[in-house]
């Protein structure tokens, strides 16, 4: 059985949360940890306990399963963690924005 991979959990974390413009701080204090835990997660100093990895995920607004998706594997017939932080990311959009998107995808694979 693998271990579950700690660091690039992290990683993934402090890279989600970069991308969207949010600070430690804001993160530490919707999840309700010091902003010194969340440098810590990032950094892998610490194990991210599920509790946490919940309430910072829902600070992001993205889903667990995106952050663990190289944590486990699905047939692949199944969606896969990507295709559903796809999906709740495109729940929020209006639908003009869910028009450019679609379109912008049919470009990428033409191209692909």
């Amino acid at each position: 059985m693998k271990d579950i991979n700690f660091e690039k959990i992290g990683k993934k974390l402090r890279e989600t949360r970069i991308s969207k413009g949010l600070t430690q701080e804001y993160i530490a204090e919707k999840a309700d940890v010091n902003t010194s835990h969340i440098s810590n997660i990032e950094n892998n100093r610490v194990k991210i306990s599920l509790q946490t990895l919940v309430h910072v995920c829902n600070a992001m607004d993205i889903t667990v399963d995106y952050i663990l998706a190289d944590e486990y594997k699905l047939s692949s017939s199944k969606p896969d963690a990507l295709d559903h932080e796809l999906l709740h990311q495109l729940q929020t959009c209006s639908p003009d924005t869910k028009e450019c998107v679609l379109d912008i995808i049919k470009v990428l694979q033409k191209h692909s």
